[in-house]
This record gives structure tokens, C-alpha cells and sequence, in this order.
């Protein structure tokens, strides 16, 4: 399947879904070449009709030779200049769904004709989809006050190939696809996440016997909050059919407080979904070209900081944060799990030929790196500590490095509570109620329950790349 895009409109979560994660390819609608080409030839017109109009990057140099007025006769040879120069991030790539997302983003300046490219140009953007490999995009050093950094990595092959005309090169560089593209992977991977974490987290609650009434549906309405409201919902349905004997007094805070953190988790899902909309399909392009009007026939281009995303940063440090306050979760659930003295489960949990208790020690690490890496990001200076005109850095991909770090830890110690629930299951020769079975199965494929002494890093190394795997896999499922 192909996605059309008729507008930018329609570079959307799911079409963004669609195309970076399953791979489908892009196709621009004739009617918004059609736009393309107009604006095009607009902006052309614009620059004969206006000598002495101050363009940046067009007119001018760009950065801190934003002063130095281009000469007619320079201006060719500055457009056909590929981005070379600005391609010095290194290292660890990006994933290749987030590199064909941000290709994706970069469309949302083209196809309403605001970036005032050709529409040659910007069919070969959209054919960067086609199933090819793409450069890769490198995470370390992006510190620039915009994008140009990892977009000049990306976009520089076909720069080369190309015939650029004037403000092209610019095009392809500027703007915050970049800060779209993360993002919205990072929504797209916490549905799925998120969906994983209500399966154990309410496998644990049945290990532990936790006692129903903390979930029970006159608190909907009685907390009055619908993420809140989902997470109880959520619990309570996957619990059905489980134990009915049940503990006779109240489980610890890590099980009560639950609904409220997963509801917490929920909310910042849904603000990076929220921010990820409005990002894909926004203009950012620096300068924007807006198209001719009664009042200016021939269009005006607007130095402006769109390719700056306020939004983005914000969002991922909230589902940073989300995912090391549930780390912490499962560790004290597992370490409640474990203390027969408090679980009230038998002590085979702690020691014997059975012992898992070291898993609790792992998981205490997890927490702390999880913690690390949901540090605030703050605005990080600008080159040089304010070289030029590039005073502040964009802060995006340091974010989007944390969230992605810290959702990664996540997974890893739900593995280790997904354990330890099914020992406990194990011991007591209990099954899973129906809606959790599939899941249960699915841990002890691959941790297996612990029948006598063995390693259990390996196992938790596999079923913790599972749940990574189930991640990737549910990153459509309805939230």
C-alpha cells in the first residue's frame, strides 16, 4: 500500500505509522503538484520582481554570513552547494523507521507549496521511500540551533544528484521534521508500552492476590479522571476470572497507587499523541514561503524559528518520566513478591533450589538508570557557547535518546516482574486468569519457571527482548 498526500494534512500519526514502522512508500497527489509547482514559480517571480529583497539563505549567506548580501551572479552557485559541511554528528545511528519518518515530516513544508521547491524535488524526497536503504542519521552531536546537522546527513546524497535551484538547499535542511519524526516514534512505541505494562502489572496483582476493591469501577467516577479511569477499566478486566480467595487486607501502596501512575503514563501518551499531530503536519520551514495574496501578488518569505518545536521536548521528558516512576513500580511489587512476610506466599520465592531473589537486585539497578536517563532537557547553548546567530541549540534528539533509553529499561524490569508473577504462580499452582494466559505462556517461553539453581541473566536478556519485540508490534493498538 501507498499513502497520498493531498496536503499536509494528511502526514498524520497513523499515516506517519504507516510509512516509518510497516514500510509502505509515499506518492504526492497531482493536485498538490500541482500547488507546488505554482508556488514555485511564484517565489521565482518574486525574486525578479524584487532585486533587492533580503531573503535568508537566498540573498544572503547563512548563519553568521546572514550580513553578507549574495551578489546575483553567486546565487546560482550557493543554491547547487550540497550541505556537506554540516553533516558532523557521529556514531550510533538512528533506527531506520525514524530516519524514514523524519523523510516523511520533511514533506508537511512541500506539499502546500510553503518550502517553494520544484515539484521535481519534492517527488524525490517522497521517492526516498520507495524501499531503499536511507543514510543513516546520527544520534551523537546534534547540537545545532536547528536540524541541519542530522538533516544535512540524510539529505546530502540526493543533494548531490540533484539540480537545486534557489532556497532548495535550504529546504531540504531546515524546518523540524526531525523533532516531528521522534516525536511521534516515541508515542507510537509508548502505546504499545503502555499496553504491555497494564498485561503485567495486572499479572503481578493476580500473583500477589491483591485484593480487587483497588480497582473497583465506582472509582471511575469517584477520582473522576479518564486516564485514571482507563488504567482501573483495564486492570479490572484483565484480573477477571482470577483467584477468589484473595488477601485478607490491603496490598501495599505499589499495588493501590497503581491506576494512578499507569493513568499518569496514559496522560503523557497522550500529550506526545497531541504533540505529534500537530507537529507532523505543521510548516516549519525558516523562511517559510507563503503563497501570493491580494495584498502581496507575488508571496513573502518570513525569517521566522519554526524550526525550533517547543512542544516535542516537553512531551518526551514526560514519557521519560512516566517510564522511570513504573520502573520503580515493578521493583517494589517484585520486592514485595518476593518477601513471603508481606506477599504471604511461600518461601520457596526466596531461597531453596527455586532462589530468584537476586532478580530484585538487578531490577533496583534498572530503577537508577531509568531515573538517569529522565532528566529534564533544559535548552542547551548555542555553538560556541553563542557563535553567530545559532545562540541556542534545539534540544530534541537529547530527549528523544532519554525516552528511548528509559523506555527500554521499562521493558527490562517488567520482564523481571513478569518473572517473578510467574513464579509465583508457579509455587502456589495457580493458572492466569483467561485475558492474561496468552501472557503468561509467552513468559515462560521464554524464562521458564525455576525448578532448581540456574543463570537466569540469559533468560531475562530473552524475555526482556520480547517484550521489546511486543512494543514494536502493538505500536497501532488503540490506546
Amino acid at each position: 500500500m501507498t499513502v497520498e498526500l493531498s496536503s499536509r494534512r494528511d502526514i498524520t500519526l497513523d499515516a506517519l505509522r504507516r510509512v516509518a514502522w510497516e514500510g509502505e512508500g509515499v506518492t504526492i497527489a497531482a493536485s498538490a503538484l500541482e500547488r507546488i509547482g505554482a508556488s514555485r514559480a511564484a517565489f521565482l517571480a518574486l525574486l525578479d520582481a524584487e532585486p533587492e529583497i533580503t531573503i535568508y539563505g537566498v540573498t544572503s549567506g547563512y548563519g553568521q554570513m546572514a550580513n553578507r548580501r549574495l551578489k546575483p551572479e553567486e546565487r546560482a552557485e550557493h543554491a547547487r552547494r550540497p550541505p556537506r559541511a554540516a553533516a558532523t554528528s557521529f556514531g550510533e545511528t538512528a533506527p531506520e523507521r525514524v530516519a524514514r519518518a523524519i523523510v516523511l515530516a520533511r514533506l508537511a513544508n512541500f506539499v502546500d507549496g510553503h518550502a517553494a521547491v520544484s515539484p521535481a524535488l519534492a517527488q524525490a524526497v517522497a521517492a526516498l521511500l520507495d524501499g531503499a536503504p536511507l543514510p543513516g542519521v546520527p544520534l551523537h552531536g546534534n547540537g545545532g540551533a536547528g536540524e541541519i546537522l542530522p538533516l544535512s546527513h540524510l539529505f546530502t546524497t540526493l543533494a548531490e544528484g540533484f539540480e537545486l535551484g534557489p532556497k532548495e538547499m535550504l529546504s531540504l535542511i531546515n524546518g523540524s521534521p526531525c523533532a516531528a519524526a521522534l516525536i511521534a516514534d516515541a508515542a507510537l512505541a509508548a502505546r504499545g508500552r503502555l499496553k504491555l505494562a497494564l498485561a503485567v502489572f495486572a499479572l503481578a496483582a493476580e500473583a500477589f492476590k491483591a485484593p480487587l476493591e483497588a480497582y473497583a469501577p465506582e472509582l471511575d467516577d469517584l477520582w473522576g479522571d479518564e486516564h485514571e479511569a482507563w488504567a482501573l477499566g483495564g486492570l479490572r478486566a484483565l484480573m477477571r476470572g482470577g483467584a477468589r480467595d484473595r488477601r485478607p487486607y490491603q496490598a501495599p501502596v505499589g499495588f493501590r497507587i497503581l491506576p494512578r501512575i499507569l493513568g499518569q503514563a496514559r496522560r503523557a501518551l497522550a500529550e506526545a499523541e497531541a504533540a505529534a499531530e500537530t507537529a507532523l503536519a505543521s510548516v516549519t520551514d525558516n523562511p517559510v514561503y507563503v503563497p501570493p495574496s491580494d495584498a502581496y501578488p507575488h508571496g513573502r518569505a518570513l525569517s521566522n524559528g519554526g524550526y525550533h518545536n517547543g512542544r516535542a521536548t516537553p512531551a518526551l521528558d514526560g514519557l521519560a518520566a512516566s517510564w522511570a516512576d513504573l520502573c520503580l513500580l515493578a521493583e517494589r511489587q517484585t520486592t514485595k513478591m518476593l518477601d513471603p512476610h508481606v506477599s504471604l506466599l511461600p518461601e520457596q520465592l526466596r531461597v531453596g533450589d527455586g532462589y530468584i531473589g537476586c532478580l530484585a537486585m538487578t531490577q533496583v539497578g534498572i530503577v537508577e538508570e531509568a531515573r538517569q536517563a529522565a532528566t529534564r532537557t533544559f535548552l542547551p547553548g548555542g555553538e560556541g557557547g553563542g557563535f553567530g546567530q545559532n545562540d541556542v541549540a534545539t534540544p530534541t534528539f537529547l530527549a528523544w535518546i532519554k525516552e528511548d533509553r528509559a523506555g527500554g529499561l521499562f521493558e527490562a524490569a517488567l520482564a523481571i516482574l513478569a518473572a517473578v508473577a510467574s513464579q509465583a504462580l508457579f509455587v502456589t499452582e495457580r493458572q492466569a486468569p483467561p485475558a492474561l494466559a496468552d501472557l503468561l505462556d509467552a513468559v515462560r517461553a521464554d524464562f521458564p519457571p525455576v525448578t532448581g539453581s540456574r543463570v537466569l541473566g540469559p533468560d531475562i536478556d530473552r524475555l526482556a527482548a520480547a517484550f521489546s519485540a511486543r512494543v514494536s508490534g502493538a505500536a497501532d493498538a488503540n490506546r
